[in-house]
């Protein structure tokens, strides 16, 4: 069914390998996946080894599917050395940059922690859910009210303040991990050099162009990246950093082609 070529299968190979070592290993090759910069977890080398984890078969076979699918032309268009850079720019450049993001977010969340324990008021405590948990506004809604009745309840301060600490260190502790971040370099690299090719896909009854598959699913992404919702632990901003990488090297790398698909 798949044309594989000599990169795409290592990489393929790679990755399923890893990932039997993770159902074996799980504990020990945690410390692969990519930490917080701020977590005492974190290593300069996950920017590399997070890209062949993944958390579970599903999240495995849709992003090795994708490899399979749209690597292998841009294999051949390319070659094997430079189909590889090009996978480890954008899977490193997009852990790179998520986590820039995420240190912006943790720093901030560690900001309005601090301004909620000096001033533990309902304000403040929407303050925090709003800037970094909508997605858990009506969850805290009915603690928020109770504090405007009751601003002096101790208790109740040294619960809510307990449950933001607990998110906040829960988020520093989270890693990141996948072959998502490379995976939309990809993407947007055959988008870019075959942008008429006309796909078929398995959740649409129609052909689509891969230039606006493409668009609308980085739409979707900086949406749901934008907009989060309850038990969504998908790393919006690394695909989306993945793609940006990919564009920046591809504007190097083909200033003078011809169109190509």
């Amino acid at each position: 069914m798949f044309n594989l070529t000599p990169t795409v299968r290592i990489l393929l190979f790679i990755n399923l390998g890893v990932y039997l070592l993770q159902t074996q290993l799980a504990r020990q090759m945690n410390m692969l996946a990519l930490f917080p910069v701020t977590s005492d977890y974190f290593q300069p080398w996950q920017f590399v080894t997070y890209m062949f984890m993944h958390g579970g078969v599903m999240h495995l076979l849709s992003n090795m599917f994708g490899l399979v699918s749209f690597g292998p032309l841009l294999e051949q268009r390319w070659g094997g050395n430079r189909f590889l850079t090009f996978w480890m720019i954008c899977g490193i450049g997009a852990g790179v940059l998520y986590s820039g993001v995420r240190y912006y977010e943790l720093n901030r969340m560690q900001q309005d922690i601090a301004a909620f324990q000096q001033n533990p008021s309902d304000v403040n405590l929407k303050d925090f859910v709003e800037r970094n948990l909508p997605q858990y506004e009506a969850a805290f809604e009915p603690v928020i009210q109770q504090l405007h009745k009751t601003p002096d309840d101790q208790k109740l301060i040294q619960g809510a303040l307990t449950s933001i600490q607990e998110t906040f260190r829960a988020g520093l502790n989270s890693p990141m991990l996948g072959a998502s971040g490379a995976l939309f370099g990809i993407l947007f690299a055959f988008a870019y050099l075959f942008p008429n090719t006309e796909l078929m896909l398995l959740f649409l009854p129609f052909p689509i162009k891969a230039k606006y598959f493409v668009g609308l699913y980085a739409l979707y992404e900086l949406y749901n990246g934008v907009h989060r919702t309850p038990g969504d632990n998908v790393a919006h901003f690394a695909h989306l950093g993945g793609l940006l990488i990919g564009f920046i090297v591809l504007k190097f790398w083909e200033r003078g082609r011809t169109r190509f698909y």
